[in-house]
């Protein structure tokens, strides 16, 4: 199946507004600066902190994972609760609605950069859901961030 026309082009766009959305999240919220980060999907929330405790919180939904050798929706893996993959299942419907294969296809198989792939999807997934960025784990688990606040 062949995507429509507009569709590079509308992802050239998204992923460039994705980008300057990481890099604002990333330096006013100091995102790679903290000890660790924890995440609860069943409740929503990505949190940052240090030895003083939590500085950052971040609702979240949980996107898609990338593995061995492809990219996995949320919404395909029954592992993750329902209430965290709304934003998956609407670019699902997006990609359902516009004829686009890799949008709603469970398992993306490429041997393509992963990383590059999760990202991309990030920022295609961002433009549809007006997120305000992702966040990617050291385990390949891409999370898609709706708002972010300084704990005070």
């Amino acid at each position: 199946m062949k995507a429509p026309d507009w569709y590079e082009a509308w992802c050239e766009d998204a992923f460039a507004a994705f980008t300057a959305k990481q890099t604002a999240i990333t330096e006013a919220f100091r995102l790679n600066d903290w000890e660790r980060y924890d995440y609860e999907a069943d409740r929503g929330y990505l949190v940052f902190s240090d030895a003083g405790g939590a500085r950052v919180v971040a609702e979240i939904q949980v996107l898609g994972t990338t593995g061995d050798d492809g990219w996995t929706w949320a919404w395909a893996q029954p592992e993750w609760p329902l209430q965290s993959v709304g934003a998956a299942e609407t670019v699902r419907a997006f990609g359902e609605q516009n004829g686009i294969e890799e949008l709603n296809t469970e398992r993306l198989t490429t041997t393509d950069d992963l990383d590059g792939v999760g990202w991309m999807l990030a920022a295609i997934a961002t433009r549809i859901v007006g997120a305000e960025g992702a966040y990617r784990t050291p385990q390949g688990l891409f999370l898609l961030i709706t708002s972010l606040r300084f704990v005070s």
